[in-house]
């Protein structure tokens, strides 16, 4: 059974470059092996991902994400059964939000700015849909 977790988390101290991509790498390593595929968007302090796989593996990923000390105020914005993915072409695909256009944000938020804490889990799972059709991935492997 395939299953999709849309969360979010605060960086629990200011983002360095070496964070985010020991981050990725790591999942990027990881992920393949588990069956895991999904995207990771960031802007400033938060995070939002979304994550695809069989309901063993993304709990027990998500066991480890809520543990992660790097890792603050994470919740689950949703968690569904799903019958395929939307995200099967990345083990993690990474938008920066500092390079999107900000008419794509006002497009799902009240503001041009990240905060899925007060977004609707639907208008941010439509965002990441958006940016992953839009081209805005920076990198989708390795």
């Amino acid at each position: 059974m395939l299953v999709r977790c849309l969360y979010a988390s605060r960086a629990a101290t200011p983002l360095a470059e070496n964070v985010l991509s020991d981050i990725l790498r790591q999942s990027r390593k990881n992920n393949p092996a588990m069956g895991i595929t999904g995207m990771l968007c960031y802007a400033k302090d938060i995070f939002v991902q979304v994550i695809e796989g069989g309901r063993d593996e993304i709990n027990s990923l998500l066991n480890k994400i809520m543990r992660d000390e790097r890792n603050v105020d994470v919740q689950i914005l949703s968690l569904e059964e799903i019958s395929e993915r939307c995200f099967s072409n990345w083990t993690m695909g990474e938008v920066d939000l500092a390079h999107v256009n900000p008419a794509v944000l006002l497009k799902y938020c009240k503001k041009a700015e990240l905060n899925p804490f007060v977004c609707s889990s639907q208008a941010t799972m439509a965002l990441l849909r958006d940016l992953a059709s839009s081209g805005a991935i920076v990198s989708r492997t390795k």
